[in-house]
C-alpha cells in the first residue's frame, strides 16, 4: 500500500482528493491537514510515502513545508499539488525537494499516476510545467553548465547511464529492464548519482542533466 497524507486549507478539496485515492486499492490515506505545520507534525507521527502539498496555505505555506517535509529522518516524496500555474511556484517547489507539481484541474487518473510514479521512485510534472521548466534551464546563464560538466564527469560510466534514463523519466523499473539490472541495483547507483550531484531528487538530477547538455 503507498501510504499518502493530503495537505490543504480547503476540507472540501481534502475531501475530494481523499475520495480519489481512496477508490485506488494500492493507495491509503494515512493522514490529512490544513497547514504546513500540522503537515510535518502528521508525518512525524504517521508513516508517509507521499504528501500532496497545496501551495498557498496560511501559516506553513506549501513550500516551506515540502522543505521541513523532506528534511525528516524519513521523508515522505511530496507532490506540490496548486490551481495556480505560476514558473515561481514551479521552481520554488522542486528547490524544496518536490518529486512532482501538478496543478488541481489535473485529470484524476493522471494524479492516480503520479502518486505511483512519485511512489516509485520517478517523477511527475504538469507537461506546461515541465515544457517552461526545461525551456527556463536551456536558457538559463550559462556557467552552471561547466559545474554540471564536473558533476557529470566524476559518474561512472553506468551511472552515466542510469542518469541518461533518469533524465528521460524512465523508472527504476524501465531502467533496470533497459540496463539488464537488478532494480535495487538500479536504486543504489540513483542514491549515489544524487549524492555526487549534490542534488535531492530525480527531478534536480535531470535537470542538472539538460543543464550540462548530457541530455537533449
Amino acid at each position: 500500500m503507498i501510504r499518502t497524507m493530503i495537505v490543504d486549507d480547503d476540507a472540501l478539496v481534502r475531501l475530494g482528493l481523499a475520495d480519489l485515492l481512496e477508490g485506488d486499492e494500492a493507495i491509503e490515506v494515512v493522514a490529512q491537514a490544513g497547514d504546513g505545520l500540522a503537515a510535518v507534525e502528521r508525518a512525524t507521527a504517521h508513516r508517509v510515502d507521499v504528501a500532496l502539498v497545496d501551495v498557498r496555505m496560511p501559516g506553513m505555506d506549501g513550500i516551506t513545508a515540502t522543505a521541513r517535509l523532506r528534511a525528516l529522518p524519513d521523508p515522505p516524496k511530496v507532490i506540490t499539488l496548486t490551481t495556480f500555474d505560476l514558473d515561481e511556484y514551479v521552481y520554488s517547489a522542486l528547490a524544496a525537494g518536490a518529486d512532482g507539481f501538478l496543478l488541481k484541474d489535473t485529470d484524476p487518473a493522471e494524479i492516480l499516476r503520479a502518486v505511483h510514479l512519485v511512489a516509485a521512485g520517478s517523477a511527475m510534472l504538469h507537461p506546461a510545467a515541465a515544457r517552461r521548466l526545461i525551456d527556463r534551464y536551456h536558457h538559463a546563464a550559462r556557467p552552471q553548465a561547466t559545474a554540471a560538466h564536473g558533476l557529470i564527469g566524476a559518474l561512472t560510466p553506468r551511472e552515466r547511464d542510469v542518469l541518461a534514463l533518469l533524465a528521460e523519466g524512465v523508472t527504476n523499473a524501465g531502467i533496470a529492464d533497459r540496463l539488464g539490472m537488478r532494480e535495487s541495483t538500479v536504486k543504489a547507483h540513483v542514491s549515489r548519482i544524487l549524492n555526487a550531484l549534490n542534488v535531492t531528487n530525480r527531478v534536480q538530477a535531470a535537470l542538472l542533466a539538460r543543464d550540462a547538455g548530457f541530455v537533449g
